[in-house]
């Protein structure tokens, strides 16, 4: 089989340069303005690198680097980038930026702007940004040209749009202004020269693989123009297009690529045909005297459209003429690389067979080519030595192509690796989590890499939420689960943490909310229950009780009221609690530690009884007489009577509140919650003799010094006769509840 390959093949000089500063860029805060060329693989290798591709300037931050691919922009995209401080790496391909000056010079000038091209396409965008008046773009020799009537039209060109279209919309055009037409031929050089011998090698070829991009305009125009020369053209992304059997019977095949084809693409395909094929032979001079050339259509294009730049504009038709002599070593690289019959692929595994030791390794032999030394390091051994290896000859061994310049370079310690990492990846497939350390991010996310893979976790995909800092993720563990793993082009694990993350999140709540159900099962109203104080708050306690935490208000701490809820319970003590109520609906449960303690007035007995002289300060003065507190939650009444000796219209002629008394009991009824106190019962009569005064101040006294014996009554300090008195008036006693109308706690 011989395979003719286009002179004019791979990167144009200006994909070139746009390529070669998007690899060498330092990737820290730079952005691509769109993608730089219309090659998915190339474009792939660029994110790698960690710069990102934006659709709009408002994507980009103040005072970051802007690389403008060689499609162009409009002009007003400098000026902003200028005022936010941007910096320009202007990668716009020399023959557009001519294109730009003419559109901008011939507009200024008044004249209609008429561009061959597509609408939507990035470089007529540009154009477009840079005409300051009137602008129309044609694509079809069948489009209505009747706009241009009457009209001073400048038409250019896309460049790279087919010379066989333009040719013919310029003449449609000439026919509506036939006077008034000025034809710029701003087709790239290097465009003509490709769709040339695009047609030159369609029609002495059986078969014509075209490479690139499917996205890519000037390579999708090759497939175009080959196609009336030729019955089999095969579009080929790249060499994962390629099927062997669609042109093993054919005796001769032709190869073009497109301007944003790789090198590397075109000679993958030219390796793969050999692998297929031992007898292929390639060449690359297609002389044109030796074709018949019916492309009278496609030579005759430049005398049909002569162009008309002024003379005045030296720098458009030096463009027209420079040729970049890069372009044909690349391709004698390849060719002299298939010459050598190095058809081996990066990855590509083999068995070999050991054909001798040295001291540096092992030579082994494959496939009937020269024998290849593999390096001592390379071996799956613990320690090499030539003796080992002298007693293998002859056997065979795996080993993987992990590189293929020039001698080729093979490791067996490569493929144990593989084996491991394909058994590790066997059970990430089936759902397995995998860590990684983040080594880096792009807009898209967080990059990493797991053995021979790279792993990249979307944004999306990192946690539940926005995650607006990712720079903030590099170094830090991930915790992962595939969503795919891709193999074709480039080994890559696409992964997320949040899926993880949710699923934990999902069992936590699952297993509350089982273990909240057995707890509310296991409770009722009026339990006593165990509980741990884990916090407290101005309205409260949190107690935890068998894991739930319930609530113990403030009011159901103590019988007499607190200020602090650690003036009753400590954190991290254990309290017994009663349970109050249970919310099930709203999950709360309220619980009580005073329901458990006893009430003031269920001890008062122990402390009280009638007789006794008490001590205590006055909270509260009335009209008929005023309240005692003796301890908290216990308070006695004070009778006006029971004041003095001496008649009292108001008792605050005599108390006030906040003064400490001493009183004595008259009566005490524990029932009721009530004590009748006397201040006079304890103060000399008037009517007594001083000597009778100082015995009884004595007796009281000592009654008040006294910690055992008799208790005082009542008829020891009072006349019983006025004592009735008082309660036949209607007094026998009350308590602050009693007069206020308040419920008993």
């Amino acid at each position: 089989m011989k395979v003719y390959l286009a002179n004019h093949c791979g990167f144009c000089s200006g994909v070139r340069k746009a390529v070669d500063k998007a690899l060498n860029v330092p990737a820290e805060n730079t952005y691509i303005l769109g993608e730089l060329i219309h090659n998915e693989d190339v474009n792939t290798r660029i994110r790698e690198r960690g710069i990102p591709t934006v659709e709009s300037l408002s994507e980009v931050p103040d005072n970051a680097r802007l690389l403008i691919r060689s499609h162009g922009v409009p002009k007003v995209l400098y000026e902003q980038c200028a005022a936010r401080g941007i910096e320009v790496i202007d990668c716009t391909c020399r023959f557009v930026a001519n294109t730009q000056r003419i559109v901008e010079r011939e507009s200024r000038a008044g004249k209609t702007i008429a561009i061959t091209g597509h609408r939507e396409h990035p470089e007529v965008i540009g154009l477009i940004g840079w005409c300051k008046g009137e602008v129309y773009v044609f694509s079809s020799e069948e489009d209505d040209f009747t706009c241009l009537s009457d009209k001073n039209v400048v038409l250019l060109s896309q460049t790279t749009f087919s010379t066989q279209r333009f040719s013919k919309i310029a003449e449609k055009i000439k026919k509506v202004c036939p006077k008034t037409v000025e034809i710029f031929e701003t087709i790239c050089y290097t465009t003509v020269r490709r769709q040339k011998e695009t047609v030159r090698l369609a029609q002495r070829s059986d078969a014509i693989l075209v490479i690139g991009g499917l996205n890519s305009s000037n390579t999708n125009k090759l497939a175009e123009i080959a196609s009336p020369y030729c019955k089999t053209v095969i579009r080929l992304k790249n060499a994962d297009d390629f099927v062997y059997e669609k042109i093993k019977f054919c005796k001769r095949v032709g190869i073009v690529a497109g301007a944003s084809t790789p090198d590397w693409q075109t000679s993958e395909v030219l390796k793969k045909m050999a692998e297929n094929n031992a007898e292929v032979q390639v060449e690359t001079q297609v002389s044109e005297e030796t074709v018949e050339t019916p492309v009278a259509d496609v030579a005759a294009e430049s005398a049909a459209v002569p162009a008309a730049e002024p003379a005045a504009e030296p720098a458009a038709e030096s463009v027209q003429e420079a040729a970049p002599a890069q372009e044909k070593s690349a391709m004698d690289e390849i060719i002299a690389e298939m010459d050598k019959g190095s058809h081996y692929k990066r990855g590509q595994l083999l068995t070999v067979k050991i054909v001798s030791a040295t001291d540096e390794g092992v030579y082994v032999s494959g496939s009937g080519k020269a024998d290849i030394l593999i390096d001592k390091s390379e071996l799956d051994c613990e320690e090499y030595s030539r003796e080992l290896y002298a007693d293998k000859i002859g056997e065979n061994i795996d080993v993987m192509v992990v590189d293929t310049k020039s001698p080729v370079k093979l490791s067996e310690k490569q493929v144990r690796k593989v084996k491991e990492e394909e058994a590790m990846l066997k059970g990430i497939e089936e759902g397995n989590e995998f860590s990684v350390v983040c080594t880096g991010f792009n807009k898209g996310g967080l990059t990493a890499e797991l053995g021979t893979y790279a792993v990249f976790v979307p944004a999306r995909e990192i946690r539940s939420g926005y995650v607006k800092e990712l720079d903030k993720m590099v170094g830090k563990k991930l915790r992962l689960k595939m969503l795919e793993i891709r193999r074709e082009r480039r080994k890559e694990i696409i992964a997320s943490q949040r899926v993880i993350l949710e699923a934990e999140k999902a069992a936590r709540e699952a297993a509350k909310a089982e273990k909240e159900a057995a707890f509310f099962d296991s409770i009722q109203v009026g339990d006593i229950v165990e509980g741990k104080v884990e916090r407290v708050t101005s309205f409260g306690a949190f107690v935890s009780v068998n894991g739930f935490d319930c609530l113990a208000h403030i009011s159901d701490l103590s019988w007499t009221g607190v200020k602090e809820v650690t003036d009753v319970l400590e954190i991290g003590k254990r309290y017994q609690f009663k349970v109050l109520k249970i919310d099930r609906e709203n999950k709360k449960v309220s619980i009580g530690y005073k329901q458990l303690q006893p009430r003031p007035w269920d001890t008062a007995a122990e402390r009280y009884a009638e007789g006794d002289i008490v001590h205590g300060k006055v909270v509260r003065i009335v009209p008929f007489g005023a309240f005692v507190e003796l301890e908290k939650g216990i308070d006695g009444l004070v009778h006006v009577s029971q004041i003095s000796h001496e008649w009292l219209e108001n008792p605050t002629s005599v108390l006030t509140i906040g003064e400490e008394i001493d009183a004595k009991v008259l009566a005490f009824d524990p029932e009721a919650h009530k004590i009748t106190l006397s201040i006079k019962a304890l103060q000399p009569r008037p009517w007594q003799e001083p000597r009778e005064r100082e015995e009884e101040g004595t007796q009281q006294r000592r009654s008040r010094n006294r910690k055992g014996g008799r208790r005082n009554t009542a008829s020891d300090y009072a006349d019983e006769e006025e004592y009735k008195e008082w309660s036949d008036s209607g007094f026998s006693g009350a308590s602050i509840a009693d007069l206020l109308g308040n419920d008993d706690k």
